[in-house]
C-alpha cells in the first residue's frame, strides 16, 4: 500500500490546492524530513501573489520554506543523522567550493540550491542539504520556533552586513517596517545592546516591537516622506549611524537612505519587485560619505548562530507566532498575513 500525504501546491497567482502525494523516499545520501512545523513569512506571500519565483520555484509545486521537524527517513550513507533526529534544514545550500563560497559569501553563490515544500507532511531533503545546512535543534527547542531559524539567519547576515563594530556600542540604529524580518532585527539588535527606532504603520506591530527590545517607535504614515519625522527621534536630530530598512517598499527605501547621519550606513534588506528603481542623492552620498549597501539571504554559519540564539529562552522571538493552522489551511494563514492579522502562522500536519 503507498502511503500518501497532504501538501498544498501552487498552481498560480492566488491558487493553492490541498493535494494528496505519494509520500517521497530517499535516494543515497538524502532524508526525508517529517515536518512537525513551517512558518509563513513574506516570502511565501510574494510566491502566492505572484505565483512563483524567479529563484526558487516554478509551478506548479509545493511550496514553504521554513521548517523544522524530525527525520523520517535516511538514505544509504547518511551518518550524520538518524530517523527520530529533530532537525532544521534551510531552504539553500551553497557549492561550498566556488570563489563566494570560499570568501564567507555563500549566499551569492551562483550554484546556490533552494529547497520549497515545507506546507507538506514531508520533504525529501536533497544531498547537499543533508550535507552542508541541515542542524540539529537544541533540547528543548519547541519546533515552531524553530522553524524561524532560516528568517532570524537572514538577520544575522543583515546585521553582520551593518558593520555594527565600526559603530561602537550601543550603537542607534532606525529600523523601517514591523513585519517579521523586521522584528526580528528588533530583537537581534536589541540583544546585542543598540539602541533601536522601530517605525512602522501598524500599532500592534510596534507593540510587539516594544515586547522585543525596541528603544523608541514611531508610527509613520504610508506611501514614504516619513524620513523627518523619523529622523527627529534621533539623537540631536542628526540622524541614525545605521538605518534598516525591512519592508521592501521603495519610497521606505528613500526614507532609510534619508535618515542616517554623515558617515552613516544604509542597509536596503528589504526586497522590491522586480524592475523597481529610485532616485538617489548623489549629492548626499558622496559629500556625506553614506554606505548603501544590498542585502540578500542567508549564510550557513548564520543559519547555526541563529538556532543557538533560538534555543535562549530569553530570545522571544515566538511572540511572532501569531497562530497554528492545518496544511489544508495553508491559503487561509497566507491571508491572514496579507491582511495584517497575524505575523506569521506555523502549519502542521495531521
Amino acid at each position: 500500500m503507498i502511503r500518501t500525504m497532504k501538501g498544498a501546491m501552487l498552481l498560480g497567482p492566488e491558487k493553492i490546492e490541498i493535494h494528496d502525494l505519494p509520500v517521497p523516499e530517499p535516494d543515497d545520501g538524502e532524508i526525508i524530513l517529517s515536518v512537525e512545523a513551517a512558518t509563513t513569512c513574506g516570502t511565501d506571500v510574494k510566491v502566492f501573489k505572484r505565483g512563483g519565483h524567479p529563484r526558487m520555484l516554478k509551478v506548479p509545486t509545493l511550496f514553504g520554506h521554513e521548517m523544522a521537524g524530525r527525520v523520517a527517513a535516511v538514505g544509504n550513507g547518511v551518518t550524520k543523522f538518524h530517523e527520530g533526529d529533530a532537525v532544521v534544514v534551510a531552504n539553500s545550500a551553497p557549492c561550498g567550493e566556488c570563489d563566494y563560497c570560499t570568501r564567507g559569501r555563500e549566499n551569492l553563490c551562483p550554484d546556490i540550491q533552494y529547497l520549497n515544500g515545507a506546507f507538506a507532511e514531508f520533504v525529501r531533503v536533497p544531498v547537499r542539504f543533508v550535507e552542508k545546512n541541515t542542524h540539529a535543534i537544541p533540547a528543548g527547542l519547541a519546533f515552531g520556533k524553530a522553524a524561524l531559524t532560516e528568517p532570524l539567519a537572514c538577520v544575522l547576515h543583515g546585521m553582520d552586513a551593518c558593520e555594527l563594530d565600526k559603530y561602537g556600542p550601543g550603537t542607534e540604529v532606525v529600523l523601517f517596517g514591523a513585519g517579521p524580518i523586521g522584528l526580528l532585527f528588533v530583537g537581534a539588535l536589541a540583544r546585542a545592546g543598540h539602541r533601536v527606532i522601530l517605525a512602522d504603520p501598524n500599532p500592534p506591530r510596534l507593540n510587539v516591537g516594544k515586547q522585543l527590545g525596541a528603544a523608541q517607535t514611531v508610527q509613520i504614515a504610508r506611501g514614504g516622506n516619513q524620513s523627518d519625522k523619523v529622523k527627529a527621534l534621533t539623537e540631536g536630530g542628526q540622524g541614525a549611524w545605521v538605518a534598516v530598512d525591512a519592508s521592501g517598499v521603495p519610497e521606505v527605501w528613500i526614507d532609510a537612505i534619508n535618515s542616517v547621519r554623515p558617515g552613516g550606513l544604509v542597509n536596503l534588506f528589504g526586497g522590491c519587485a522586480p524592475g523597481t528603481s529610485i532616485p538617489l542623492d548623489t549629492h548626499a552620498v558622496h559629500y556625506s560619505e553614506l554606505t548603501v549597501k544590498g542585502v540578500y539571504h542567508h549564510r550557513p554559519d548564520t543559519i547555526r548562530r541563529a538556532l543557538d540564539m533560538l534555543a535562549d529562552p530569553a530570545f522571544k522571538a515566538d511572540l511572532m507566532l501569531s497562530a497554528e493552522m492545518p496544511i489544508e489551511q495553508t491559503e487561509a494563514a497566507l491571508r491572514a498575513m496579507i491582511a495584517k492579522e497575524a505575523l506569521k502562522v506555523v502549519i502542521r500536519g495531521a
